[in-house]
């Protein structure tokens, strides 16, 4: 933007100077010969009015005129000839031609010969035998001595007005991207979940109108997410009623077995619902937090494995020795585990094989969950609530979400059998 009202500006200033020197430097240059004509003429008027009288005094007379002729042909100026009746020539050499015969009918004027320059001939009365000519010639250089000058100080005029033109543009344009690039700053900060940030309006109207709105989006969007997390709070508190209510239950059954598998799941159960109630009062500004991915999947295969064997699946776990910490929060990788381990539990036939793999990759971790079941019925399978299995199809758009929403990847293939490839940014502080 500040680069084009740049080019605008100066492509702008250039033609409405164009405009007006191009005109003013022919005026100069026309200026210039009618200066330079009115000299000759001023010139020629005074030598005719001298040589007049003196001429009539005879031969002395002329003698006289010659000194007159040589000190008005200095170095520089122009030529300055005096033309007598008898062709005779004073002063710089000169020729008979018929601008001078007309001249001496007792007419003064300035033409152009061809040869370039300009004449002017002056009569001069008084001499005896008729009427002699006092003839000024202008060379091309004496005709437009300045021009040149003035054109330079012209076009430094025009060069120094495109400039300050230019530098008032860029310091208008400097003015307009930085209020622009705040905005934008304040918005990029918005979408990365910081509803603190607030823009500083500047600039013109327009953009300081957009700083206001975009500071009042801010603060409704800050009270929406706020109300809507309390109601998620709320929610989740009113089931730990019927959840106390089951764990009472379980503990009243007669089968040991039995009663502690249901309070055990009761217990699973409880400690979602305080997770949701501890997500939904956790304020967004919180850096997320790491997890070690190799750590929480191999917790959370062990978690599945015992009814996976029920299904009589074999499970492979390949995951690093040691520790691959990655820039999400643990219970949103857990839950992104059970949902795609689950979906293996949920959607294959028995007997199924499945396996996990966690693998370093660069700056990045990738997480790998593939079995050898039919793959996916329909190929949108990330898009959240399709599903081609009867379920609400919300178990691989949890994934997707865990992995891209912490700058990550998703892809779901089958090829054959289902394929699912999650990649995490690696934590590296």
């Amino acid at each position: 933007m500040r680069r084009r009202l740049l080019l605008l500006t100066g492509a702008t200033t250039a033609l409405v100077l164009a405009a007006l020197l191009v005109p003013l430097t022919l005026l100069t240059r026309s200026h210039a010969a009618d200066r330079a004509t009115a000299e000759a003429t001023a010139r020629a008027q005074w030598v005719a009015a001298t040589a007049g009288p003196v001429l009539a005094g005879g031969a002395r007379g002329v003698t006289d005129v010659g000194q007159t002729m040589q000190s008005v042909n200095g170095p520089g100026l122009p030529r300055t000839s005096l033309i007598l009746v008898d062709g005779t020539v004073v002063g710089a050499p000169a020729r008979v031609t018929d601008a001078v015969r007309l001249a001496r009918t007792g007419r003064a004027f300035t033409y152009e010969p061809p040869d370039g320059g300009r004449m002017v001939l002056v009569p001069v009365h008084g001499a005896p035998e008729g009427t002699a000519v006092v003839q000024v010639a202008l060379a091309e250089r004496q005709l437009y001595a300045g021009v040149l000058t003035s054109w330079l100080v012209l076009a430094g005029i025009g060069a120094g007005l495109v400039a300050l033109g230019l530098v008032l543009a860029d310091r208008l344009g400097a003015r307009l991207v930085g209020a622009t690039r705040a905005l934008a700053g304040t918005a990029v900060r918005l979408a990365a979940g910081d509803l603190t940030a607030r823009a500083q309006p500047a600039g013109p109207p327009e953009l300081r109108l957009v700083g206001d709105e975009l500071n009042r989006l801010a603060a409704r969007i800050e009270q929406l997410l706020a109300a809507e997390r309390e109601n998620a709070a709320d929610l989740a508190h009113r089931l730990r009623t019927p959840v106390a209510a089951l764990r009472l239950d379980a503990e009243t059954l007669r089968d040991p077995a039995e009663a502690e598998r249901i309070a055990t799941s009761v217990a699973a159960l409880e400690l979602g619902v305080d997770e949701v109630i501890r997500r939904a009062r956790r304020p967004l500004s919180d850096s997320a937090p790491t997890a070690d991915l190799s750590a929480i999947t191999r917790d959370r295969t062990a978690f599945w494995l015992p009814l996976a064997e029920d299904q009589d699946r074999t499970v492979e776990v390949h995951t690093p020795p040691g520790p691959l910490p990655v820039r999400v929060p643990r219970d949103e990788l857990a839950a992104a585990l059970d949902a795609l381990i689950g979906n293996v539990l949920d959607h294959t036939p028995h007997g199924t094989p499945f396996r996990v793999t966690v693998r370093s990759r660069g700056d990045a971790a990738e997480l790998l969950i593939q079995d050898d079941g039919p793959g996916f019925a329909t190929s949108d399978t990330a898009e959240r609530g399709i599903s081609g299995a009867g379920s609400t199809g919300l178990g691989l758009d949890i994934a997707r979400r865990t992995a891209q929403e912490s700058g990550g990847t998703f892809t779901a293939q089958s090829a054959p059998g289902a394929r699912v490839t999650l990649t995490f940014p690696a934590h590296t502080g």
